[in-house]
């Protein structure tokens, strides 16, 4: 069957950042799942099924990876799809703490699967979903950030839309 691991998170919407984190994994295992996960702590600015049909345009040329969307644990949605690793993206020491602290809880509830950390390039270690959503809600140019084939996707909803 090969090796499978998941890549999750919220994706609302898709950078390059997230995008060269799914790349690298691609290139490590024989099949990458990325799945749209619900945060409670966060209000969308894209549905579910949205952030799923960006994501799958942006990793179109990418043979080996799918697109899901998950409302649950993520530990019992890695263990359902067979997946020995949880991928995630670490950008700087504050990702860090949150993060282990999930591997951690992740491990505790899959003793199966390990959680692998990315770091990220240099040229994304600032970028964020919420970066990108207020240059934009601020008809700013988010072109260097975002997957060319979701741009006007984004534009259009989040264009002029200055969030309080």
């Amino acid at each position: 069957m090969g090796k499978i691991a998941v890549c999750p998170g919220s994706f609302d919407p898709v950078t390059l950042g997230h995008l060269d984190i799914i790349r690298r994994a691609s290139a490590m295992f024989d099949k990458v799942i990325v799945v749209v996960m619900t945060n409670t702590s966060k209000s969308p600015s894209f549905t579910a099924d949205e952030r799923v049909d960006m994501i799958k345009r942006s990793v179109s040329d990418i043979d080996n990876v799918v697109v899901d969307v998950y409302d649950g644990l993520l530990a019992e949605y890695v263990k359902s799809k067979g997946a020995t690793a949880i991928v995630k993206g670490l950008r700087a020491v504050s990702d860090f703490e949150y993060e282990f602290q999930m591997a951690l809880t992740n491990k505790k509830l899959n003793p199966d699967a390990e959680t692998v950390f990315f770091t990220t390039r240099a040229e994304n270690m600032y970028l964020s979903s919420s970066i990108v959503k207020s240059i934009a809600s601020m008809n700013g140019d988010i072109a260097d950030f975002v997957p060319a084939c979701i741009h006007d996707d984004i534009k259009k909803r989040l264009c002029g839309k200055v969030s309080k």
